[in-house]
Formats: C-alpha cells, sequence, structure tokens
C-alpha cells in the first residue's frame, strides 16, 4: 500500500492547504487526534488550555505547531479559516461540516 500528497517535498498539512485554495474551500478541516488546538502538549501539562479560537498570527508567534508554518501561513494569506478537531469522537465530521462549534476555529 502506498500513499501520498500528490505534491513531492510537502507536508500533508501543506497540501491539504494548497488543495483547499485550488478548490476554493471555504474553510480547511484539519480532521485529527486531539479535540483542538492546546497551549502545551495536554498528555504531558495537565494544565494545558484548550483554545475554542485563534488567530493565524497567534498560532505562529505562540509556535503553537497544530500544523506547519507554511501551512499556517498559506491559510492566512488565503483569508482561509482552519477548523481543529477530533475525529475519531463519533459524530465531528457530521459537525464540523454543520458549522457546529467543536475543537478550534483558527482565522484572522
Amino acid at each position: 500500500c502506498a500513499g501520498g500528497t500528490g505534491n513531492p517535498l510537502v507536508t500533508t498539512d501543506t497540501a491539504a492547504a494548497l488543495r483547499a485554495r485550488e478548490i476554493e474551500a471555504d474553510i480547511l478541516l484539519k480532521a485529527t487526534k486531539v479535540d483542538g488546538v492546546y497551549s502545551a502538549p495536554p498528555e504531558i501539562n495537565p494544565h494545558a488550555v484548550r483554545y475554542e479560537k485563534l488567530t493565524y498570527d497567534q498560532v505562529i508567534k505562540d509556535n503553537l505547531r497544530v500544523m506547519d508554518i507554511a501551512a499556517i501561513e498559506m491559510c492566512r494569506a488565503a483569508k482561509l479559516p482552519i477548523l481543529v478537531f477530533d475525529f475519531k469522537r463519533e459524530g465531528n465530521i457530521e459537525r464540523a461540516i454543520a458549522g457546529q462549534p467543536i475543537g478550534t476555529l483558527i482565522s484572522a
């Protein structure tokens, strides 16, 4: 079995941002194993805070590492919001598509 992004030398995050821009998506859905963006890794720091909303600049300035910087900067340039959410939680993909408040929204 093989996989790939179709874009050599870029991460899956950057490839997703590229595709989202190409298709003029309204939002980039970052389905992952955590329920949003935290101030620190919650498995290491029990006092880590989950953010409901962040700006692209906050993510970059605070080095929050939710996605690679190239992907964040590409989304910022395109004014493309990013929703980071836990895809393992039942119903979350549907909630994300419906625009319900889950995870962390990154925007301007």
